[in-house]
């Protein structure tokens, strides 16, 4: 699976953890070239809470575009040390 936003590979892998319909890479094949830390938050209810990246690629920003659980509830073991996009990433084969 590969993640792009903007034409940019922001991250590629074979391994990825199907949830609720995203596809979560492990951390380390995110292009760290490209992430910026966010400060915003939001909880899952079964997953616990969620942390984010936004995305900088030549120029543009797209805020809180990765989000990924550093501590998951029990039962949600599978996202640990992984991460998902939205908000405009493709995440196609």
């Amino acid at each position: 699976m590969k993640a792009t936003w903007n034409g940019t590979l922001i991250a590629e892998s074979d391994d990825t953890v199907v949830v609720e319909g995203n596809h979560y890479f492990p951390a380390e094949t995110l292009r760290r070239e490209f992430v910026v830390e966010s400060a915003h938050r939001s909880h899952c209810h079964w997953k616990g809470k969620a942390h984010y990246y936004s995305l900088k690629v030549d120029g543009a920003r797209n805020d809180n575009a990765v989000w990924f659980y550093p501590a998951p509830r029990p039962g949600a073991e599978q996202v640990a040390g992984r991460v998902a996009f939205w908000n405009g990433v493709t995440v196609a084969a």
